[in-house]
């Protein structure tokens, strides 16, 4: 844990950032750092590169907003065009979030944004990048094809931040950050980099190779229990099972907002329906879908418009939505670690959510690993009249004469290897000579008379 005096400032101003940040905060009712700002702050804003492994929504999004913007405010830029920060994040929905809290903050400042992410146009993307950004938000693909197209040069590049690090391994972008990393190496750019875990298998070579001499914030593993996340997990027998409990828990009257996390795209569609169906407003989130529907659905549940989003672990991470007071896992993720991030969608910013999840057969192996990976007891509950016959999968276990018997069964005796000889050439018999020839026989010539 790194511990500095920081640690007990108890309000933002305390951090000497610019007045008209602290007015930003204060209109969005923000006054007091969360834990990870009160560590990530200070070490961000001495200019020091920064290591921080914290829970999802534990406010990490502005622990690196703040400095970056602090410095853009306070310092003198190394270039006049290229961008000064750029933020890079696994997902177009993660990079809108990012975007949309980075605009309130530059809200009637000369400060210019633009974000570059997948799936928006190209060419107007090149167009923004022409205006020279102050700050850009990302993701990966989409800044690397723009680097590669010479429309985007990072030469002059202050602050590279790197969010949900571990996300962005696990979607196969190692090369793009790898040549985002190479196109902005120089020795005065500093390097925040945000991860969800610390056990990820390449997130520390991943540091190694873009941080130098890093200060390391751990406020919790990805593996401690959520104490603001009630959490029940109930047996299902099958997909008609499963519908039932859900649209028991559904017609709850505590049940605010709720996110219904699925094994695959089609499902999300087929629940939106059934739900809808029941007299719920309810929309499906898959990511074959258009940029521009993604971002209207995720819009409209924000804003409380509907009441269910039925999704994939498309929307598991970055999404801040503080009216979700349900999770439902209508299946449950292959990765443990995701079922953490999952849940991590309720319970934000100090307020109580509640974790449902449904364990039918196919999803026994990923029970099991979530268990292993939680480290302590998971409470599985019943519903009245909708009690599973499903228990799950017991490994089998030797009896006790069984076991007697494997113990006091003597050892088979081991009959001795057959030595095979080399078989012996035969004499050969006549009427063949020496060299194994038979001798040419020739009738006797008939005398003539």
């Amino acid at each position: 844990m790194f511990d500095l005096f920081w640690s007990s400032i108890l309000l933002f101003e305390e951090f000497g950032i610019d007045k008209r940040l602290l007015t930003q905060l204060a209109h969005q009712g923000i006054t007091s750092p969360t834990d990870v700002q009160q560590q990530a702050i200070p070490v961000a804003l001495s200019g020091q590169d920064l290591f921080v492994q914290s829970k999802t929504g534990s406010g990490k999004t502005l622990a690196f907003l703040v400095p970056a913007l602090q410095r853009i405010i306070k310092q003198k830029p190394l270039s006049k065009r290229d961008p000064r920060a750029v933020i890079i994040t696994p997902t177009r929905e993660l990079a809108n979030q990012v975007f949309a809290q980075l605009r309130l903050l530059v809200a009637g400042s000369n400060i210019v944004a633009t974000k570059i992410l997948g799936g928006d146009n190209f060419n107007d993307q090149i167009k923004a990048l022409k205006k020279d950004p102050h700050v850009i938000v990302a993701t990966p693909g989409r800044l690397a094809d723009h680097i590669k197209q010479k429309s985007c040069f990072l030469a002059g590049l202050e602050l590279l931040i790197i969010d949900e690090a571990d996300r962005i391994m696990d979607l196969g972008f190692k090369a793009e950050i790898d040549l985002i990393n190479t196109e902005a190496n120089h020795r005065l750019r500093q390097t925040l980099l945000f991860s969800a875990t610390l056990e990820h298998s390449q997130i520390d070579a991943l540091s190694r190779n873009l941080l130098k001499s890093p200060k390391k914030v751990t406020l919790s593993q990805s593996n401690e229990e959520h104490t603001d996340i009630t959490q029940n997990m109930f047996f299902a027998d099958n997909l008609l099972h499963k519908e039932a409990l859900l649209a028991h828990f559904l017609s709850k009257p505590n049940i605010g907002q709720c996110i219904v996390f699925t094994a695959t795209r089609e499902d999300t569609y087929r629940l939106s329906e059934l739900i809808s169906g029941k007299g719920l407003s309810s929309q499906a989130l898959a990511g074959d879908m258009p940029q521009s529907k993604r971002l209207s659905i995720m819009d409209s549940f924000s804003r409380g418009q509907s009441q269910v989003l039925i999704t994939t672990d498309i929307a598991s991470r970055g999404l801040d939505l503080l009216n979700v007071t349900h999770v439902i896992n209508f299946d449950l993720p292959k990765q443990a670690e995701e079922y953490v991030h999952r849940i991590g969608r309720t319970g934000r910013a100090g307020f109580k959510g509640h974790a449902i999840s449904f364990v039918g057969p196919k999803d026994w192996d990923s029970f099991v690993a979530i268990k292993a990976f939680l480290q302590h007891e998971i409470t599985f509950l019943t519903v009245d009249g909708l009690a599973a016959k499903f228990k799950g999968i017991k490994t089998p276990k030797l009896g006790e004469k069984q076991i007697a018997n494997k113990v006091a069964a003597p050892k088979k005796s081991i009959a001795p290897k057959r030595t095979i000889k080399p078989a012996v050439k035969k004499a050969i018999a006549q009427p063949f000579d020496i060299d194994g020839h038979a001798p040419l026989r020739r009738k006797p010539k008939s005398e003539n008379i």
